[in-house]
């Protein structure tokens, strides 16, 4: 097999610097999935959770038409505590998830109320996996639900469920009392 031969020191430079730039890049796109982790808000996390509520809230405002009260802070749609749990994902040491569930029916029905990936994590796949993560930690029936301009949500969660499911799930047109019509996917889960 003959060797690539390089007429200058510049050129050959050139080339080991795009070599390394498809390495940092390849690095930096699998470097998340060994770095994240979720863990369950609590007392200690809750700040964290609703400082990354206002992202997900005001990024979701040009949907929702909410606006910040006087505080510059939204209003939120789902609290954390009672019959719903709220996780958060981290890579490394930075909250950059997070997912609100409501338990209905005695624990054996989960809806996912809030779910958001910070923007520059997104494309990763960290999304699906954190949405699965939490699927297997629910034994039931699961709905989820995205709201009339975010197709972009359904998009991901047909084929975050569908991955999940083995494409074993029912979408419907759902009339919902807060916000309206809604798509709607429906599903098992077996658990962990």
């Amino acid at each position: 097999m003959s060797q690539p031969q390089f007429e200058n020191f510049e050129h050959f430079e050139k080339s080991i610097s795009l070599i390394w730039v498809i390495f940092v890049t390849s690095a930096r796109k699998m470097s998340p999935y060994s770095k994240v982790k979720i863990v369950k808000v609590d007392s200690e996390s809750l700040p964290i959770y609703l400082n990354l509520c206002q992202s997900y809230e005001g990024e979701f405002s040009a949907i929702t038409d909410k606006k910040p009260g006087k505080n510059g802070l939204f209003e939120l749609d789902t609290q954390i505590g009672g019959n719903v749990l709220g996780y958060l994902l981290y890579e490394k040491k930075s909250p950059i998830g997070l997912a609100a569930v409501k338990a209905k029916s005695g624990g054996q029905c989960f809806e996912v109320c809030e779910f958001y990936v910070v923007p520059s994590f997104r494309k990763q796949a960290l999304g699906k996996r954190f949405a699965i993560e939490i699927f297997k930690m629910h034994q039931g029936r699961w709905e989820i639900k995205q709201i009339s301009g975010a197709e972009y949500a359904t998009e991901f969660w047909r084929k975050t469920v569908g991955e999940f499911t083995g494409n074993n799930f029912q979408e419907d047109l759902y009339q919902d009392e807060y916000w309206g019509q809604v798509v709607r996917q429906q599903f098992l889960s077996a658990g962990s």
